[in-house]
């Protein structure tokens, strides 16, 4: 394995941030500034938190939304809740989610707009 003097993790699998105010639970999104991901535990505001930015998840959705397979997936950032009227996208939606669900299977994508 190749070392580097400045290498701090490879990030492709996890990332270690700081838990927003608020704190974060485990399996839950979270958002800190540009970075999205998923928490792997749970940790307290300021407290380090991993990560993970990429895969496929089933995450918390608004009971009355319906989405459809291929939409972009959005959260509310205040909540980390995926819904239509959410304002930070996150992914795709890759099965649809009914009204009526409570969960919406998504797809993180680092970047999309």
């Amino acid at each position: 394995m190749w070392h580097y003097k400045n290498f701090v993790q490879s990030g492709e699998w996890a990332l270690t941030v700081i838990a927003p105010t608020g704190g974060v639970v485990a399996g839950a999104i979270v958002i800190v500034g540009s970075i999205v991901g998923v928490a792997k535990g749970t940790a307290s505001a300021g407290a380090e938190v991993e990560i993970r930015p990429e895969g496929v998840y089933d995450l918390a959705k608004v009971p009355a939304d319906a989405l459809a397979a291929g939409a972009i997936a959005k959260v509310d950032p205040a909540t980390g809740i995926v819904g239509a009227a959410g304002t930070k996208s996150i992914g795709w939606i890759v099965a649809a989610a009914g009204a009526g669900s409570t969960t919406a299977r998504v797809r993180l994508v680092p970047g999309i707009a």
